[in-house]
């Protein structure tokens, strides 16, 4: 069992119709067909959305796509129609909102590998693959792969495990045009980010996109456009770049001392088990909050107000 601890009920804004509540995100539909999407302070580890909200970090999560969708800009369109907040919409909202066009999304999570870790470390491990992809011997947690890889998943609903799927079934679920052209499109874009993230001191180990088709675009020519967030913590893993070390868990800018402390002793809590975890101690939430403060400040070169 897993899912939210306790799921909030949604905030309701004249003319808006609330459409879902995600992990972190919550969505909803305007009267011009526009979708508005308002990231929350929620946080989730281990597939459980947490009791314990992490201050600013929507604020810093929609802020540092906003940046990254402007660094991307020439590679690939993305959804943003505006930042302005819908009339009657709470304060509280502002800096979180972003107005944007209504896509027919695809049905797979875009992940980009340059360095082995996670999940396709474990498979490696096993196979010496990544998402059915071989690759060479001797490398170890953290090592970075000879190039970048394209290891698609399935889109999981909140509290269940997105699975990593093959090119090949990506082909078969859209299509093998859209398929290339989401490999190509999601590699073009690490790659971008890989090197703005270096010059900066982070390493980008890998992320994960999701894209969709704008209904309202060329016919001849519809292209992907990016959506959701892109290159934050919570859909990347950053290293700093002075720590890289291959051969064992490298830190993070994410979050990991939640993780930690979910399986310390402190937290008494079995992530195997059906009970919810417990709430956050005040220092790991001040821990985390800093983590992406940290991120932000370091990618884009600007202060957090």
């Amino acid at each position: 069992m897993s899912g939210f601890v306790e799921k909030p009920e949604p905030v309701q804004v004249p003319g808006l119709v609330h459409i879902h509540t995600g992990k972190v995100r919550d969505l909803y539909r305007n009267d011009s067909g526009e979708l508005v999407m308002v990231a929350s302070d929620r946080t989730s580890a281990y597939d459980w959305v947490l009791p314990t909200d992490i201050p600013d970090k929507g604020r810093i999560l929609t802020q540092l796509s906003l940046w990254w969708f402007d660094q991307l800009a020439d590679l690939v369109p993305n959804h943003v129609l505006s930042t302005d907040l819908p009339p009657g919409a709470p304060a509280d909202w502002k800096g979180r909102t972003l107005v944007c066009r209504s896509l027919e999304m695809l049905p797979v999570e875009c992940v980009a590998r340059g360095y082995l870790t996670g999940s396709g470390l474990a498979e490696y491990v096993r196979d010496r693959t990544v998402c059915g992809l071989a690759l060479p011997e001797g490398l170890v947690d953290g090592s970075e792969l000879p190039a970048p890889i394209f290891t698609p998943a399935t889109k999981a609903e909140v509290g269940e495990h997105d699975e990593n799927v093959s090119y090949e079934e990506v082909a078969r679920q859209v299509g093998p045009e859209a398929a290339a052209q989401l490999r190509q499109v999601t590699l073009a874009v690490y790659s971008r980010a890989r090197d703005i993230a270096r010059a900066r001191g982070i390493i980008l180990a890998d992320t994960k996109f999701e894209f969709g088709l704008d209904p309202d675009g060329d016919k001849d020519s519809p292209g992907l456009v990016i959506a959701d967030e892109v290159l934050t913590p919570d859909s990347s893993r950053f290293w700093p770049a002075d720590s890289w070390q291959p051969g064992r868990p490298q830190q993070s800018f994410d979050k990991q001392f939640i993780r930690d402390w979910l399986t310390s002793p402190a937290a008494d809590w079995d992530r195997t088990g059906e009970l919810p975890p417990p709430p956050l101690p005040d220092e790991i939430v001040e821990r985390s909050r800093a983590k992406y403060v940290e991120a932000y400040e370091r990618l884009t070169g600007t202060t957090w107000a």
